[in-house]
């Protein structure tokens, strides 16, 4: 099974690069394939950022972190030349990634962001205790670890304009982060992915008319879209993700809380061959 089973491993690595960068086609990811006989994917991810001292221009450090989790389970085929056997394995996928940036002001209300990326992934494997054999794929399907490192940058433009009648934030960022395996549990088991994509997000912000905790009640309305690129592209089956996505936000900052604004949204999601939806939460600090 070593040629299914490195497609697979590079499969995953790959799969691990929708959870790297904070997305809102990606943050929260489940396909069902029940129909094709192919193992079901859930995914979520916790991600942010902010810049350091954006009153300040001489000091416009951003950071940025995401933190993903996935679970995959595929089934491999066995054969030792005579008899075949099908082996189901349970893949747990974990990844963390930081981003360090600098904001060049374009105008007052637009930025140049390039960033710095760098990530850790690890995937655990199981399989059932009912299920045995021998040799280096068998022995990494039963209790198997894989490493993966990533190297790579962001490029984003930033616009945010932030009126009392209205605010507007657009956000266009291409990523490319390399993802590579090292050490894990079997020298037979290695991957890479290049991990790319263009994303687009916006999203418009107005009072309701309404107040709560001393504050307006706002509404909100949101589009995102992903292109993916590189290994990305069909790993699951489409190359692109759109959202469209509406909600509320309450504004806590009349009251000392580390928490200021709590965003609640409602997003509708399409791709080539996939649609759904998701329930997003958001915070500002």
């Amino acid at each position: 099974m070593g040629g299914d089973l490195q497609k697979r491993v590079n499969g995953v690595l790959a799969m691990m690069g929708y959870m790297l960068t904070p997305d809102v086609t990606t943050g929260s990811l489940g396909v069902s394939n029940a129909a094709t006989g192919n193992p079901d994917l859930g995914m979520s991810t916790l991600g942010g950022g902010f810049t350091v001292s954006r009153e300040s221009r001489l000091y416009p450090l951003y950071l940025e972190g995401t933190l993903g989790y996935a679970r995959y389970d595929p089934t491999f085929v066995g054969s030792s030349g005579a008899v075949e056997r099908s082996v189901a394995a349970n893949w747990d996928a974990y990844s963390a990634t930081g981003g360090v940036g600098w904001d060049f002001p374009l105008s007052k209300e637009l930025v140049f962001r390039p960033l710095f990326n760098f990530s850790y992934g690890r995937v655990d494997s199981k399989v059932s205790a009912t299920q045995t054999g021998t040799g280096e794929e068998i022995d990494f399907l039963h209790n198997g670890r894989l490493n993966a490192y990533g190297v790579g940058g962001s490029l984003v433009l930033d616009y945010e304009r932030y009126r009392p009648g209205n605010e507007i934030d657009v956000e266009l960022r291409y990523t490319n982060i390399y993802l590579h395996s090292f050490g894990g549990s079997s020298a037979a088991v290695k991957g890479s992915a290049d991990s790319q994509s263009i994303s687009l997000w916006s999203r418009w912000r107005a009072p309701t008319g309404a107040t709560m905790l001393e504050r307006p009640l706002r509404y909100v309305l949101e589009f995102a879209h992903t292109t993916f690129l590189g290994d990305l592209d069909g790993v699951l089956g489409f190359n692109y993700l759109s959202s469209i996505g509406t909600g509320l936000e309450l504004d806590s900052s009349a009251y000392d809380v580390a928490v200021t604004r709590t965003r609640l949204m409602a997003r509708y999601k399409v791709g080539e061959h996939v649609r759904g939806w998701s329930i997003g939460l958001a915070v500002n600090f």
